[in-house]
């Protein structure tokens, strides 16, 4: 097969993917409590619509969206709140959060199956909405405003992101591997909301048994459903450059996908899309990589929204003496997590146990180039550290600072270790302020 990718920028690092590749998916035994943040997505938190005491069952709302980019929050287990407070979550915001005490017997609601292929498209979308879908590839967009079409405009292709390009993350290849006939469903569910003229499943060359899977099932059940294998190459994984690897599109600087008549799903997402239509089941729970060599069993492991991050340790069989760092996520774009109670949220697709930290000095700009030569944007990352570094923020982003992924190809091939894309969050956020 012919693999395809971008061509500009991008790097190639350890994969590390063999720590957790061949760990089937497990449920993680109930924990006592779980810890359920309003800040689950992109956008404004949602409103708790539940005060302590208050009974809950699996599936109820219990945070409601505050706007057009928002979305609901459901418990993930049928218990009492025993508490209201604000918590950290794993990018460091601080939100409210309901604090719930699971019951001994839990109920399962959700065993009816529902006829979804007979739904409206309108139908279709507002079901989305209701069962709090979000991106769950790390960027928690609500879905069901993704996938609204405005008047006027087309979708001429639904792209698939299977290529979980992050280091040691391996949550999408096991649920492709597992649940191929569920995610294909969930694909076709995603069809059903966008009316796209084609299909493409987007998967790295690291996992071309789960390509070769889906191509064939997708064969067998007549989805009209294309695989694209692709190269090896980070950021493979970001939407823009997943649509110039697929369709040969490239997203315009301030524009979306759907400005270029795409519209882009996570493998995760396209399940949770499966649950939310067939069963309608919220996203209540995900699966998480748990991985890094300073954790004891590397896992992948189902579990609810809102677990903490201690729980899913102990289950891993805790931290290796050599433990340094814990991150949220993958290595490359993943959050430093300070506190072990940091609750899951429905963006979690890893935690990692790491034994080194990136060096911490740091030195001079060499004017080597080499950031401007991987970053996968085309921009001139030096130069826009060198303008936030003393406050000329918008000479930042008239050099396109907003147009930066955050994905750290710039700071992982910087040989002075400057904290890039540290500064390029602080120059967008200091930016906005000016503006």
């Amino acid at each position: 097969m012919k693999l395809a990718t971008f061509r500009r920028g991008g790097v190639h690092p350890d994969d590390k993917k063999a720590l957790s590749k061949e760990m089937k998916l497990e449920r993680l035994p109930l924990p006592a409590e779980l810890v359920v943040s309003m800040s689950q997505h992109l956008g404004a938190p949602a409103q708790l619509a539940r005060k302590k005491g208050d009974e809950v069952r699996k599936g109820d709302v219990i945070g409601t969206a505050s706007g057009y980019i928002s979305s609901d929050v459901h418990s993930p287990v049928d218990g009492v709140i025993k508490e209201i407070r604000k918590v950290r979550v794993q990018s460091g915001a601080l939100a409210d959060a309901a604090v719930i005490e699971c019951s001994a017997q839990q109920s399962d609601p959700w065993t009816e199956r529902h006829d979804w292929k007979s739904m409206p498209q309108e139908e279709l979308l507002t079901l989305i909405r209701s069962m709090g879908i979000v991106g769950m590839g790390g960027a928690t967009f609500p879905t069901a405003v993704k996938f609204t079409v405005p008047m006027g405009k087309a979708v001429d292709a639904l792209v698939i992101n299977g290529v979980e390009c992050e280091p040691y993350l391996t949550s999408d290849y096991r649920t492709m591997i597992e649940r191929a006939d569920e995610v294909l469903e969930g694909v076709m569910v995603a069809a059903a909301a966008v009316k796209p003229e084609r299909i493409i499943i987007g998967i790295e060359a690291n996992k071309m048994d789960a390509a070769e899977l889906l191509e064939a099932k997708a064969s067998e059940k007549g989805y009209p459903i294309a695989v694209q294998p692709l190269r090896m190459k980070y950021p493979q994984g970001d939407e823009k450059q997943l649509l110039k690897a697929t369709i040969g599109r490239e997203v315009p600087s301030g524009k979306l996908p759907l400005d270029v008549g795409a519209v882009v799903c996570n493998i995760g997402t396209c399940y949770a899309l499966y649950e939310a239509a067939v069963f309608h089941k919220p996203l209540v729970e995900r699966v998480i990589t748990v991985s890094g060599e300073s954790i004891s069993q590397p896992r992948n492991i189902i579990a609810p929204i809102g677990t903490r991050f201690s729980d899913l340790i102990a289950y891993c069989g805790g931290e290796k003496d050599d433990l340094v760092s814990l991150v949220a996520g993958g290595p490359m774009m993943g959050f430093a997590v300070a506190d072990e109670d940091t609750p899951m949220v429905k963006g979690s697709g890893g935690l990692l146990a790491l034994p080194l930290m990136i060096d911490d000095y740091t030195a001079p700009c060499v004017l080597c180039g080499k950031c401007v030569q991987h970053c996968p944007m085309g921009l001139m990352p030096n130069r826009m550290f060198r303008n936030i570094k003393y406050g000329n923020y918008q000479a930042a982003m008239d050099l396109g600072l907003m147009d930066c992924k955050e994905c750290g190809c710039c700071a992982y091939t910087c040989p002075s270790h400057l904290p890039l894309v540290q500064g390029f969050k602080l120059g967008k956020k200091m930016g906005r302020k000016k503006k």
